[in-house]
């Protein structure tokens, strides 16, 4: 059993929502960013990176950042370029992408279900990154970028969103990053609202697909607020999208290594796979992993008795790991290590020969996607994937929705 619950989203209005949508801020640096933002005040990147109106020599972690955050959303809330909705409300969020479909139901998620593990995570997170969003949720007392979750199918639910789709007009309607339509529509009736609540209390979970750190810093600050007694019944709710797995799409998540090839490398390959020379740059069924290295593409096929029955461990990013990055090249910490470095499947196999032909990577490795049963059968067991296992496209655009806490 799951609580999502409506909410009062603080939102832009309708012309001004493609210019105020901008990409996560996790997935811009703040140069990107600032380059992105240049010459547009709507841009969310005013409040998601703030840094990008301070000098550029200041950190992003600044306690100035945060400051300015604030400054700026309370600035867009006196333009109303952002207004805050009079009654709680659902919304359906509906991305398009080279034909394929997501429609999600923004809503808020208890913080509660999370310290139960009714929300399930598949992924460590780092002090410091949860630190940088708790400070942002303070200092705009608000959650400003929502969580992407996801829940097994379930056919009434789905039912209820479509045919609320088919019979209303969408509120937002435009094309973003990389050609993705994002569509939006206010679900607003009481009675619709009260059917999809009780659909999502028949769930036994909910999955954190990506934004595992902005869930560890949602929880964290509303138990602050719980603690120091200075919460409302906001505080105790995350801002959250809800997709179905059956509708989402995870993409490889490639890697890139600068590290010295030994003279037996071929022959230490063979230990663990069969390896050909191949025409090809993209895997196409998992255990298989094509290596591009001094100008040629191979196919690197994991021999059967190498393939555990774990599930995290017959992960195609841990058989690389496992047999061919941490024994080959001793890169044992993939988060700290400077030799390997992660390259999202949006970019293809082209940007890894970019990154190997222009020498500052030596040997690339395509890699076969995680799938999403995969990651929910990884949840369902309390296991942790390796880093950067799955990129999950199209994004998310923030600005579209803010949850206000209500505490101060």
């Amino acid at each position: 059993m799951v609580d999502v619950r409506p909410f009062k989203a603080v939102r832009p209005e309708a012309a001004l929502a493609d210019k105020i949508a901008e990409l996560p801020y996790d997935v811009v640096d703040s140069a990107e960013a600032r380059a992105l933002a240049q010459g547009n005040p709507y841009s969310y990147f005013h409040i998601d990176k703030a840094e990008i109106d301070l000098p550029q020599s200041i950190s992003p972690y600044d306690e100035a950042v945060y400051q300015k955050a604030a400054a700026n959303l309370a600035e867009f809330l006196q333009q109303d370029w952002l207004k805050k909705d009079t009654q709680d409300n659902y919304y359906l969020y509906q991305l398009t992408m080279n034909g394929n479909s997501q429609t999600g139901l923004v809503a808020c998620t208890s913080i509660d279900d999370y310290m139960q593990e009714n929300i399930k995570k598949h992924e460590y997170t780092r002090h410091e990154k949860e630190v940088d969003r708790m400070n942002h949720i303070r200092s705009c007392d608000a959650n400003t970028s929502p969580i992407f979750l996801s829940y097994r199918k379930n056919t009434g639910i789905q039912q209820l969103i479509k045919d609320w789709q088919d019979t209303h007009e969408a509120i937002y309607d435009f094309t973003s990053y990389y050609d993705v339509e994002h569509k939006v529509w206010l679900l607003d009736d009481p009675k619709v609202i009260e059917q999809l609540e009780n659909a999502f209390a028949s769930l036994d979970a909910l999955y954190i697909a990506d934004g595992h750190h902005r869930t560890e810093s949602a929880v964290k600050v509303g138990l602050e607020k719980r603690e120091e007694q200075t919460n409302s019944v906001e505080s105790d709710y995350f801002l959250s999208i809800l997709f179905p797995e059956e509708e989402l799409v995870i993409k490889e998540y490639n890697r890139v290594l600068n590290v010295e090839i030994p003279e037996d490398f071929f022959s230490q390959l063979q230990e663990s796979f069969i390896v050909e020379e191949t025409s090809e740059k993209r895997p196409t069924s998992p255990a298989e992993i094509i290596m591009y290295l001094s100008g040629k593409w191979y196919q690197l096929r994991v021999k059967d008795n190498k393939i555990p029955s774990d599930p995290v461990d017959k992960l195609d990013v841990s058989l690389l790991q496992n047999l061919l990055i941490a024994p080959i090249f001793d890169i044992q910490d993939v988060r700290s290590d400077p030799r390997i470095d992660f390259v999202g499947g949006i970019y293809g196999p082209q940007k890894l020969e970019e990154l190997v032909d222009s020498h500052n990577w030596t040997v690339a490795f395509s890699m076969y996607p995680t799938k999403m049963r995969d990651l929910l059968q990884v949840a369902d067991a309390k296991e942790i994937m390796p880093p950067k296992s799955t990129w999950f496209e199209p994004k998310l655009l923030s600005g579209l929705f803010l949850h206000d806490l209500e505490t101060k």
